[in-house]
């Protein structure tokens, strides 16, 4: 499937048309180095014809010694040598100036990607991460934006220089003989097939290396993030086979791509080659016949060998062209990615929400054609305690990613103390929960950072207070550095238990409206389960609370226990009314004790 994928043809003039428009912005700066590029060109190209000046008057004067008429004009030879000096240090002024400030546009054009990448990344939903590795993005961000920025940086300028050569060099060949210039011009249709069939070949090869060599940072990166594990389970074999054969198709890919765009190059020198030749013997003919003098004839070489210099850094640098542009699309297809949606937002005083939950005939599937939550209604008032149980797959944490907005709903309605969730605003309604997770997410920084993510103003004492009330300060004091203590990049460092209590205690001090847990308890052992299961009464007082749990024991107290089963509520009550009815609560509270 992936082959499959990768080799389609990449939209070559679409995407080159988006990155000429996005590097617009710059055009006055652009202008600039077009403007230094060609003067800089210009005056090199004048050079070989100056410098045949220099040799005809040396060739003039050595026959006027040699048949006694006359000597070598030194003077006017060092006039001329001084001139083409000249000319040669203003076209190096104008090729550093150009140099150093395409250097400036394609350092800005990168960092304004990368930018817009990052913030790109907050827009986007939920459903973008489920079908893209955190490995392929990570390659967009870094690879293709830096391959992007060396070829933006050196092809263009020399994409310029190179037309301006042909071009200066054609003109010039013609004030010394026409004939001779077209003779020589006969090179450019037969370069032209040449690159043309080239790059033909070898643009999907160099799509396929842009896309497997994300592949193969995604899968690096995945083994790296989960190494524990795949020693755990003496998967290493395993898991380098997968990245060897991905490997392999990257080595494929880039070297087709590679061969096939470094053939331009000795074949365009082999076809400059033979019409160096040819004008060789038909420029002696000339000079035999007095039609072009000898220092013509070797400004007129010396183009010839020039003419096709530019015509093989064209070749060379549709290679870099190709490259990237094929970068360039993987970067547009992600900042063109589908974002969250956007719809207009109510006015909400957000202070004065309690937090009354309702869920009005909810309908979801993260497939639309693969439906999980077929019929969902509940009231939760607020400060009530709802457990949601069930078996797995019932679809317990997708309720809360739904409530969450990290989803957008098949069909229904969530209410929020009356207000459409879905025509509120997301960063502020999410300011209203507090979440701990089954999987534990911490960063690389001190637990002190850490535990401040949750409250950004937090001072260090009310910190302290939300680590006690979580049941974290004790095991806190304990360590070398206490709250100053620097976890590392995967937080292993501390246990799986400690993890979860952070999480807690980070949630504590985020004091929200609204609670989410889902399996928050399930990473501690049974004596700290208690503990925080005081604390967590303590905290959900006054606040609404989801919960989502395994264990029912956990759940007794509940005001209200839903009970789910492939994506319906089959039984709602309190814990003793549930046990009462004898139904499939008190099946799967039953199967935990027997």
């Amino acid at each position: 499937m992936r082959n499959k994928e990768f080799s389609k043809a990449a939209d070559f003039k679409g995407s080159l048309k988006k990155l000429i428009h996005y590097v617009s912005q710059y055009k006055i700066g652009l202008i600039i180095v077009f403007i230094f590029a060609i003067l800089s060109t210009i005056f090199s190209i004048v050079g070989p014809k100056i410098l045949g000046n220099a040799t005809q008057e040396l060739y003039v004067g050595l026959v006027n010694k040699i048949t006694g008429t006359g000597g070598i004009n030194f003077s006017n030879i060092a006039k001329i040598l001084l001139f083409l000096l000249g000319i040669y240090i203003l076209s190096s002024i104008f090729s550093y100036i150009e140099s150093f400030i395409m250097a400036g546009i394609s350092k800005k054009t990168t960092y304004n990607l990368r930018r817009q990448m990052s913030e790109k990344i907050k827009k986007l939903p939920m459903k973008y991460f489920d079908k893209n590795t955190i490995g392929e993005t990570l390659s967009i961000i870094t690879n293709d934006i830096d391959t992007l920025g060396m070829s933006l940086n050196q092809s263009a300028v020399t994409l310029v220089t190179s037309i301006v050569t042909v071009i200066g060099i054609f003109v010039m060949m013609c004030s010394i003989n026409v004939t001779l210039a077209i003779i020589t011009a006969l090179v450019l249709p037969i370069a032209s097939v040449i690159v043309a069939i080239i790059v033909g070949k070898s643009q999907k090869h160099f799509v396929n290396q842009q896309a497997y060599l994300g592949h193969v940072d995604g899968e690096i990166e995945e083994m790296m993030g989960g190494h524990t594990v795949v020693k755990a389970f003496n998967a290493e074999d395993k898991m380098l086979d997968k990245l060897d054969k991905d490997n392999y198709k990257l080595y494929e890919s880039a070297w087709k791509s590679q061969f096939l765009s470094g053939l331009m190059q000795p074949i365009m020198n082999f076809i400059g080659n033979l019409n160096y030749v040819l004008i060789s013997i038909v420029g002696a003919y000339y000079v035999i016949k007095g039609n072009i003098t000898v220092g013509n004839i070797q400004s007129f070489i010396q183009y010839s060998k020039n003419f096709t210099q530019p015509i093989g850094q064209l070749a060379q640098v549709s290679n870099q062209l190709q490259l990237m542009v094929a970068a360039a699309e993987r970067i547009f297809n992600f900042l063109e990615s589908e974002e969250e949606e956007y719809v207009p937002c109510e006015e909400i005083d957000m202070s004065k929400i309690e937090g009354n939950v309702t869920f009005d005939h909810v309908k979801f599937g993260y497939d639309e054609n693969k439906i999980i939550i077929n019929d969902f209604s509940a009231k939760v008032e607020a400060g009530q305690k709802i457990a949601i149980v069930g078996p797995t797959g019932a679809g317990k944490t997708t309720i809360v990613k739904l409530l969450m907005r990290f989803y957008n709903l098949n069909s229904g309605h969530i209410y929020l103390d009356g207000h459409d969730i879905s025509k509120i605003d997301r960063n502020n309604y999410r300011k209203l929960f507090g979440m701990v997770l089954q999987d534990t997410w911490l960063f690389s920084g001190t637990i002190m950072e850490n535990l401040r993510y949750g409250n950004l103003d937090a001072t260090d004492e009310e910190v302290y207070i939300a680590s006690k009330k979580a049941c974290v300060d004790h095991f806190i004091q304990t360590l070398s550095n206490g709250y100053n203590m620097e976890l590392n990049e995967d937080t292993s460092n501390i246990s799986g238990g400690q993890k979860q209590l952070l999480t807690i205690a980070r949630a504590i001090l985020a004091d929200p409206k609204v609670l989410i847990l889902d399996e928050a308890t399930s990473n501690v052992d049974t004596r700290t389960e208690i503990l925080i299961q005081k604390a967590m009464d303590e905290l959900m007082k006054g606040r609404t609370s989801f919960v989502i749990a395994h264990r029912l024991s956990t759940i007794r107290d509940a005001d209200l226990i839903l009970v789910m089963r492939d994506g319906d509520i089959v039984e709602v009550g309190r814990h003793e009314e549930l046990l009462k009815k004898n139904g499939f609560y008190a099946e799967i509270y039953n199967s935990q004790f027997d």
